[in-house]
């Protein structure tokens, strides 16, 4: 733990009364939507300037304090998880939307703009912030950026790291760097802009963001299509591909849909009942637009790919439609899931869940299994639902036998251990599945340069040597 002496310095450095040890803020700044972890850090200090983050970086560097970043912590990889004495940067005080040109389509964020914050300001001007989620309430811009983040819309918009102009950082050094001065085209040498995109605070503090904005859609129109099997959805996506520009492409089963109408405030999107769903999103901007969706529809029917379906008519019914999706991870919260976050190419998804469902159910039948994911990017979540009556931690240790084996399949399609929740602490031990051995000495070579003392989120990424 930090010294006392030390915290009563780093009480000087950032305005009064923004220096937290009391317990409860200790425990809630302390962790993210992990429950493999208690939080255990010896400070929270809320900067509310560049200045005063920098002061903290050369603080903790000058007595050896490891500091831990903290946004809405919203992660599901322990990314935002101070467990061993750390002093949480929490970016709750620097929440402010700078600036704004309406030329470039751009806006100027501090870290702690809530994602919702920045989509809303989009909207007032006209435009529109594509990167979405479901944590998008609490999530922050900082977060976003340091676990380039993806999301319900990737399949048409890209993950974060498309939507970030520039950059101002806080190195583990403690100087400021500005990255890319928020240019289109910049052809001079590396890009480091893209190295702190994904770090997960581990090189360094994003202390201010330009975001790129887009055309605000036209229309969106969602609709939800049963499907016999999963091996269906395919040439569902690849039908309505050929036709339309979508939106977003996501799938669900019915142990998922099932979960979603027990709470008793969505509506089921029709009568028959499927094993697996997909829920697609368009932009219906003419009457010959949804014709074409329509008559995509009708030919999925007459390939046996479609059981049923049915299409927005309203923007209650489009909210409604995507409730089915989006409450998803919400609702199966409270059977304390193990969670992966995992991809591969699109082409390969229907084999590569076969695979692993086969190893879930050969090994524990008696869990049960939830799929969802944003199936146009081949993202896939698996989540195992702890039984009733299972210890959490007994049911973690078994499920931890679970990583070896999805991780191997993984590896075996070329795909990747964490598509869009980051690595962490959940994953650091797992990384050499999806990187090679040359590939993670380039990146730990890459972290001495930005943070030579290792006081940035140490313990994250890569596993404690």
């Amino acid at each position: 733990m930090t010294h006392p002496a030390a915290i009563e310095e780093l009480m000087t450095l950032v305005d009064p009364g923004k220096v937290l040890t009391d317990p409860a803020s200790l425990d809630a700044y302390g962790k993210d939507w992990t429950k493999h972890y208690a939080p255990a850090p010896s400070a929270i200090v809320l900067p509310k300037t560049i200045e005063q983050v920098q002061a903290i970086v050369r603080w903790a560097n000058a007595h050896r304090v490891a500091l831990v970043p903290s946004g809405g912590r919203t992660g599901l990889s322990a990314g935002a998880v101070a467990a061993n004495g750390e002093v949480v940067v929490a970016f709750d005080n620097m929440n402010r939307i700078l600036d704004f040109n309406a030329f470039d389509r751009t806006v100027v964020c501090q870290p702690g703009v809530v994602t919702r914050q920045l989509q809303s300001y989009a909207e007032a001007q006209g435009l529109y912030y594509p990167v979405d989620f479901a944590s998008s309430g609490s999530s922050q811009i900082g977060g976003n950026i340091g676990t380039n983040a993806g999301g319900i819309k990737v399949i048409r918009y890209g993950m974060t790291r498309n939507w970030v102009a520039g950059l101002k950082v806080v190195t583990g050094k403690g100087e400021l760097l500005q990255l890319n001065k928020d240019l289109i085209k910049n052809a001079t040498g590396y890009d480091l802009r893209q190295l702190f995109i994904g770090a997960e605070g581990t090189l360094g503090f994003v202390v201010e963001a330009t975001m790129r904005l887009d055309r605000a859609p036209r229309n969106l129109t969602a609709m939800v299509l049963g499907t016999p099997d999963f091996d269906s959805i395919m040439p569902v996506l690849h039908a309505f591909q050929g036709g339309l520009d979508l939106t977003a492409f996501e799938f669900f089963s019915d142990k998922g849909l099932a979960r979603i109408l027990a709470r008793g405030d969505v509506p089921a999107p029709f009568a028959t009942d499927c094993p697996f769903y997909a829920l697609l999103e368009f932009e219906a901007s003419t009457e010959a637009v949804a014709n074409q969706a329509l008559a995509t529809f009708e030919h999925c029917v007459e390939q046996g790919w479609v059981l049923d379906g049915v299409m927005s008519q309203s923007e209650t019914q489009l909210k409604n439609l995507w409730k089915l999706r989006e409450y998803l991870s919400e609702t199966i919260s409270h059977w304390t899931p193990y969670k992966n976050d995992i991809s591969v190419t699109v082409s390969e998804v229907p084999a590569f869940l076969r695979d692993i469902d086969a190893i879930v159910a050969e090994h524990y039948p008696d869990y049960e299994v939830v799929w969802y994911g944003h199936i146009g990017d081949g993202n896939l979540h698996l989540n195992i639902l702890k039984p009733e009556h299972m210890d959490k931690d007994a049911f973690f240790a078994s499920c931890a036998k679970v990583n070896k084996w999805v991780f191997e399949i993984v590896e075996r399609y070329n795909g990747s251990i964490s598509a869009e929740h980051g690595v962490g602490m959940t994953k650091r031990d797992y990384l050499g599945y999806s990187r090679s051995a040359e590939e993670i000495a380039c990146m730990k070579a890459i972290k001495a340069v930005f943070d030579p003392n290792g006081i940035m989120n140490p313990g994250k990424i890569f596993a404690p040597e």
